[in-house]
């Protein structure tokens, strides 16, 4: 294997090109396996707006009594 891009023949070209190829097949693949992952999700359902409501108000303290809010 070639070590310098000025000098690489034609195997060093043809190994960088099927790595380059493993990888993108690689990456479309967890693309793939991660849309189906949540099937049945919606458009219109991922923009609804979700409410959170809030739990009573909570104090901590320290050691000595101090009271943190």
């Amino acid at each position: 294997m070639n070590w310098s891009m000025y000098t690489a023949d034609r195997s060093t070209h043809c190994k960088i090109a099927a790595v380059g190829f493993a990888v993108a097949l690689v990456i479309v693949a967890i693309g793939t396996a991660a849309q189906k992952l949540n099937p049945g999700t919606d458009i219109m359902a991922a923009q609804a707006p979700s409410v959170i409501k809030t739990g009573a108000p909570v104090v901590y303290s320290n050691r000595d009594g101090s009271v943190i809010r």
